[in-house]
């Protein structure tokens, strides 16, 4: 089939772009700049130009177009205003599921994230677990699903809403911060760790993806996409370190003074449109629970995924010092 894929340039896209194409799927990459789109098979691949806010260029990519995955997101940015992250996390995915709709597609896949959960207080949480958004970016992330319903239901197109967990693999920055620096011996444990984090490795996320956009049985469903393997932050933590060959980090400090800092900063700093040194929600990492059931996704989508924790982050360590950051 003819696969739209948004957000092209960024990680999880252009990963996606390479697994459906090389599934034999003919694959259009949105993007917004052309200098900055990744290097792709141009056998099986082709980057188009466009914006998600410019319905006349979303337009021209879906023509002819069989399934569309949203990618493509407004991710946390100091100074960056609500209306921003509005109208890409939000009010694009409307225009999106309506412009495929008229353009004939049959499908539309909408990439959320788990954040619209917020911290899961009975873990492991499904998709029916509450709704508990903690911030603009995750706020605008469920209003776009919401907006993607109402839209889905009244042109009848097909939509299907994928949440992820935190996403790893070659190419990602996010989690350097985590595997990188420990990697480094700068890494920094805030309180015990006894917190759960789940890890999704980026090809058993673009296989979900594309199961997402071809079982015929999930449309109108909502699934959580995860890795097979969930453990506590201070695991996570101890399993990189031996991956890394390097002493599990010593330094640990309370979380409720670090957590004061990061409101401190962001009173100062956010108003001034700069990037504030530390962020309440980077504490939170520490402390908030993230773990989640994927049941529905192995039982209606077969959803399996195969690459384990160690050997995920093996891979991602090794990518990190290909390009010399370790």
């Amino acid at each position: 089939m003819t696969a739209l894929v948004t957000g092209a340039a960024g990680f999880t896209g252009s990963h996606l772009v390479r697994h459906l194409a090389a599934r034999g799927d003919r694959v259009r990459a949105l993007v917004r700049d052309s200098a900055r789109a990744p290097v792709f098979d141009p056998a099986h691949v082709r980057i188009v130009l466009g914006d998600l806010t410019e319905a006349a260029s979303l337009r021209r990519a879906l023509d002819g177009v069989d399934v569309v995955y949203n990618i493509a997101a407004r991710y946390r940015e100091a100074g960056r205003p609500a209306s921003e992250y509005r109208a890409v996390n939000a009010t694009a995915v409307g225009t999106i599921v309506e412009l495929a709709k008229a353009a004939g597609a049959t499908r539309v896949v909408h990439c959320s994230t788990v954040g619209v959960h917020g911290d899961v207080e009975h873990p492991p949480a499904n998709e029916d677990a509450p709704l508990r958004p903690g911030d603009v970016y995750q706020e605008t992330k469920l209003e776009g699903e919401r907006i993607g319903r109402e839209t889905a239901a009244r042109t009848g197109m097909e939509l299907v809403v994928a949440r992820p967990t935190g996403i790893y693999g070659p190419g990602d920055r996010r989690l350097f911060k985590v595997f990188g620096h420990i990697a480094k011996r700068r890494f920094v444990m805030l309180g015990r760790g006894r917190n759960y984090y789940h890890i999704t490795y980026i090809d058993d996320l673009c296989e979900g993806f594309r199961l997402c956009g071809s079982v015929p049985a999930a449309a109108g469903r909502t699934y959580i996409l995860g890795g097979g393997e969930v453990t506590t932050l201070a695991e996570l933590v101890r399993i990189t370190a031996e991956v890394a060959r390097v002493p599990p980090p010593r330094l640990r400090l309370p979380i409720a003074p670090v957590w004061l800092a990061g409101a401190l900063c962001e009173t100062i700093f956010t108003p001034l449109g700069m990037e504030p040194p530390l962020y309440r929600r980077r504490v939170d990492f520490f402390r908030k629970s993230r773990a989640f059931d994927i049941s529905r996704a192995k039982a209606e989508l077969g959803y399996a995924p195969r690459v384990g924790i160690r050997e995920g982050i093996k891979r991602a360590l090794d990518w990190y010092r290909e390009q010399g950051w370790i």
